[in-house]
């Protein structure tokens, strides 16, 4: 009886009575519980934080955390370990664990689109099956050695098929998150990796239910059986019954309303209820998730409604729980010997063999180039939360001992941290920018105007697109020459939700950009009819694109598109809007760190737009076009570069552009210290400002829509904002982001912004006389650096 009650921890009350009446919280489920996520958190967070620089996806912190609160290292103290995670408290820890990875298999089944499986093509078919196979046979090969040396007395069969699923198993979320780090995702690579994993998963699983069968410690052989035809039945009842009732759903379920709350309830009950199904059989309560999730409806935006209630509870809190429960299981101090060391070297070989041959055999049988088909390799061997799901449930079958275990999760943690180096290395497609970036036109003003203007305009949603299409409308001129060619980059951030990876799949599916399919996005319908009207109705060529990235580095993808698209200048949205009250409000801190990297890297003009309304909230026909553009000259190339875009826009028959020239008054001229305003640049090729207002004062002469005023200047701040009142009614203000001449520098001691430089700030101010809308506008100089963000560029390293 003694030994009985040593193995079996008393209970754990709910909640303590307070400190003051004399209780330990830690020695009560609720308040320990809380310490433990709290504790998991927060030390998985700052690993992922200290991973960052190596671009290492967070399932890499997230395991590391769990085994270092393991026996491995932390745990090696009996204290810590008795304190925070002591036996008797195993049990509330794993079962939520297990709710948490319930739920979170449900949001990896609605991942999955049973439609682009089955429009999956035959390179990504065949890479996947060979991914599979390959790996699987080296993976059973494997298994009599470890069954020879560490695994002895083991169930052979459900040994050779967990064996054989470990090493063939591609994480689909994970490879996803590293695909967007490395930005492939737009490439051709990119979507044979991602659809070859989505293979590769849904086969995964299968294979995982018949090992779990298998794995049975029932005394007949035929338990095993009904195990896996009671599996095969639940999944064929519920083909025939989830789908119409969700479809039915669906149809009630409209773009831009709330989703009614009983659906929800409704649906994450079925989620549970499938769960105990499964479960009862005698497989995993997580396959009834999954196969709910796969099987749910993606059209419309009720997959997307359920994604966004569920997704940030179970990932951020209580799915971290799962990697702690796996991590003090893994006791790294049972690898001992050169033998055992050895067995991991092994396993972790056989794994990466498998898959990089079985990948690359494959792909250069469908003559994908040698180098991008050794990336494939290395993709399509990372591993992630679903190895760790297969190595726990063999190792509670006791199909894995201690040993084997602990050599099984470093081979996962080991392929998956190799993966971002070794891809970088061998297959980076950003380095081919240099040579795709060899293009003559990097700015608006040149010497041909009828040579084609390209356009990179950027924007983070529908909101904005009205004032984007006006504005782009005003660029187009009158259609002569090449006319001109815009792309329009949607940006949208990579973050660590499953949301995001369903995003990236609908955008990736069939190599489509995403409003070119029905996706789960209640802007994506307004973003194509807005786009296909005005490409229709102005004879604009629009080229519709996507730049899924994290906000840390989508300026690399804005930067990279504009060079491989030859564009002249990128157009970026302000990171504030206007209110309804006419003042500017933050719309989020990191889009104006995204410009500034733009102005510092980019390798064309930049433009930053601010938007107060431009045209209204509508789009504008071409016929009712009727703008006043005013350009703010002081002089050097930025502001050269702002009269160029103006007088494109003077060509449209609905625009008049007025040109405010500022020179410092005679009384004054003396007492000025003159300025170089090129800043030292003695490129022959560019006309001097002189020379530039030389052609403006004649065409003004013979152009009614093009009106050119000199203003002479005694005191700088109190006469450019007496000449911005004059024209504060004006539609939209042109001004250079870096002017020059001297009466710029006497105003530059008031920019509040640096990314929109003096004038734009003044223009922007609280005090400012106009509400109109204004393009901030930097000339490319032919280094690729803006010359007065040095500065910013050491303030960038440090946010």
């Amino acid at each position: 009886m003694a030994a009985n009650t040593s193995a079996c921890p008393a209970l754990m009350k709910a909640t303590s009575n307070g400190v003051f009446q004399g209780d330990n919280p830690i020695d009560f489920a609720l308040p320990l519980a809380i310490l433990q996520i709290v504790i998991v958190v927060l030390l998985t967070r700052l690993l992922a934080y200290l991973l960052r620089p190596l671009r290492q996806p967070r399932v890499i912190a997230e395991v590391i955390g769990g085994i270092m609160l393991g026996p491995s290292l932390l745990g090696r103290s009996t204290a810590f370990l008795d304190a925070v995670f002591p036996k008797k408290s195993l049990t509330v820890l794993e079962t939520l664990a297990n709710l948490g990875l319930l739920f979170f298999l449900f949001l990896a089944g609605l991942e999955i689109d049973t439609k682009s499986l089955r429009n999956t093509g035959k390179k990504a078919l065949g890479i996947a099956l060979a991914g599979i196979s390959l790996p699987f046979a080296l993976g059973i090969g494997s298994s009599f050695v470890l069954r020879a040396t560490i695994s002895k007395g083991v169930d052979s069969v459900a040994f050779l098929i967990f064996m054989g699923v470990a090493l063939s198993i591609t994480a689909f979320p994970v490879l996803a998150r590293i695909l967007a780090e490395l930005k492939l995702l737009t490439t051709e690579i990119g979507r044979l990796a991602m659809s070859a994993a989505a293979v590769n998963d849904v086969a995964a699983w299968i294979l995982l239910a018949l090992a779990i069968a298998l794995s049975g410690t029932g005394s007949s052989p035929l338990v095993s059986l009904w195990v896996f035809l009671a599996g095969c039945a639940f999944v064929v009842l519920a083909i025939c019954i989830i789908p119409p009732v969700f479809r039915w759903i669906a149809r009630r379920c409209h773009e831009g309303e709330p989703i009614e709350e009983t659906y929800i309830c409704a649906t994450l009950a079925v989620v549970l209820v499938c769960g105990f199904i499964t479960d009862a059989i005698g497989i995993h309560s997580m396959f009834g998730a999954f196969v709910v999730g796969v099987l749910i409806p993606k059209e419309g935006p009720f997959a997307g409604a359920l994604i966004e209630k569920v997704e940030d509870l179970v990932s951020g809190l209580f799915l971290p729980l799962y990697f702690v429960a796996s991590g003090l299981k893994t006791n790294v101090a049972t690898i001992q010997g050169a033998q055992s060391w050895g067995l991991l070297v092994l396993v972790t070989f056989t794994a990466c063999f498998g898959k990089i041959v079985g990948t690359l055999g494959v792909s250069l049988a469908f003559k994908i180039p040698m180098r991008e088909a050794v990336a494939l390799g290395f993709l399509m061997n990372t591993k992630g939360l679903v190895e760790l799901i297969v190595l726990n449930i063999g190792k509670d079958r006791k199909v894995l001992n201690d040993q084997t275990f602990a050599i099984m999760v470093l081979m996962a943690l080991v392929t998956t941290f190799m993966t971002t180096p070794i891809v970088m290395a061998v297959y980076k497609p950003a380095r081919r920018s240099k040579k795709e970036g060899e293009y003559k036109h990097r700015t608006v003003e040149r010497d041909n105007t009828n040579t084609q203007l390209r356009i990179l305009t950027c924007f983070h949603g529908a909101g904005s697109i009205p004032s984007i299409i006006n504005l782009l409308e005003a660029s187009r001129g009158i259609e002569k020459g090449e006319g001109l060619c815009v792309y329009a980059l949607h940006l949208r951030e990579l973050s660590e939700r499953s949301s995001a990876i369903l995003m990236v799949h609908k955008v990736r599916k069939n190599g489509m950009p995403f409003w070119n399919r029905r996706a789960n996005n209640n802007n994506a319908d307004q973003v194509v009819v807005a786009f296909q009207a005005f490409q229709q109705l102005s004879r604009v060529n629009v080229r519709p694109m996507t730049a899924i990235s994290s906000m840390s580095d989508i300026h690399e993808d804005i930067c990279t598109t504009a060079a491989r698209k030859r564009a002249s200048i990128v157009i970026l949205p302000f990171h504030k809007h206007q209110q309804v009250d006419g003042t500017l409000e933050t719309t989020r801190g990191d889009y104006r760190w995204v410009n500034r990297r733009v102005l510092v890297e980019a390798t064309c003009s930049v433009g930053i737009f601010v938007d107060r309304g431009l045209g209204g909230s509508s789009q504008v026909s071409a016929e009712d076009v009727a703008y006043s553009v005013v350009v703010l000259f002081f002089g050097g190339r930025d502001d050269r570069e702002a009269l160029a875009y103006g007088l494109r826009m003077a060509e449209h028959p609905g625009i008049s552009l007025t040109v405010i020239r500022f020179v410092i008054s005679p009384e004054r001229d003396g007492e000025i210290t003159r300025v170089d305003v090129d800043g030292g640049n003695n490129n022959n090729n560019v006309k001097s400002d002189e020379e530039v207002m030389a052609e403006i004062r004649k065409k003004a002469s013979v152009d009614e829509s093009v009106k050119f005023v000199e203003k002479r200047v005694e005191s700088a701040c109190v006469d450019v904002r007496s000449a911005i009142e004059e024209v504060r009614r004006s539609n939209l203000f042109l001004v250079g982001r870096v002017p020059g001449g001297e009466i710029a520098v006497a105003i530059r001691e008031s920019s509040e912004c640096a990314e929109l430089g003096p004038v734009g700030s003044l223009l922007i101010s609280a005090e400012s006389p106009t509400r109109a809308s204004v393009l901030v506008i930097q000339q490319y100089n032919g280094a690729g650096t803006a010359p007065d963000l040095a500065s910013v560029g050491s303030e960038l390293d440090t946010d």
